[in-house]
């Protein structure tokens, strides 16, 4: 065997070498396809349709702007995701941090106008009525949330298929252990959904870890939002019941 044979032999037993440990690793830290957006669609129009459900007095004046925004903005989005340039995926990711942030705003406004007439009394005549208004607030919220954890853990859903990040933001039990699920599982948005779902009746982190101080102060403000909302609204429900 020559020199170059043996060269070229040794590069391809390399190769071979480096093909093995991107199979072995998992899917979580190595390059995959782009997660589908159908998930993420369908909770941003479930947050749209509860912000048009709420009573006009508690919606961001005028009431069609921001649902409107929205709507167009996730249009955009899915339009978007079919292009698979670079700058296509930086404004993917700037459109999905602005509708979180639309999102947020319009749920926030409703939670603070909520709360403000729950701490004067202005609000909460009818405890069926208040129970549903702050039940669609609280779920928004929850949706909100899960929109922010899903576009800021390991730099965003493009960022994760690329296999950019090395260090998780949110330890799943998946991650902890190749045995508790397949190779090829890596977290999409209904596993942030559920982390959001989970902190907001828990109050605290359950099977999900925050690994990194952004996510922890996230969670935090969820978890402080979603008590405070659940305690004004069902402390008003109870006394009026009574």
């Amino acid at each position: 065997m020559n020199e170059e044979s043996r060269a070229l032999h040794e590069r391809l037993a390399r190769l071979e070498e480096l093909l093995t440990a991107a199979r072995q690793e998992p899917a979580w830290r190595r390059p995959t396809r782009d997660e589908a957006r159908w998930a993420v669609s369908a909770a941003v129009l479930a947050a749209v349709a509860l912000q048009l459900l709420l009573p006009e007095r508690l919606a961001f004046r005028p009431v069609w702007l921001l649902p409107t925004l929205e709507l167009l903005l996730l249009v955009v989005l899915l339009w978007a995701f079919r292009t698979s340039t670079r700058r296509g995926a930086s404004l993917l990711r700037a459109g999905g941090l602005a509708l979180a942030a639309l999102v947020s705003v319009a749920n926030g406004w409703s939670a603070a106008l909520l709360i403000r007439g729950l701490v004067r009394g202005t609000e909460g005549s009818d405890a069926g009525a208040l129970l549903m208004t702050g039940a669609g607030i609280w779920l928004t919220n929850v949706i909100v949330f899960a929109l922010w954890y899903w576009e800021w853990d390991r730099g965003g859903p493009a960022a994760r298929a690329a296999g950019h990040h090395d260090y998780p933001d949110f330890l799943f039990p998946q991650m902890q252990s190749g045995e508790l699920a397949p190779a090829d599982w890596e977290p999409a948005f209904a596993d942030y959904l559920y982390v959001s779902f989970t902190n907001a009746t828990a109050f605290s982190p359950t099977d999900t870890m925050p690994l990194s101080r952004w996510a922890k102060l996230l969670m935090a403000s969820q978890a402080s939002i979603s008590l405070l909302t659940v305690a004004l609204v069902v402390a008003r429900a109870v006394n009026i019941l009574r």
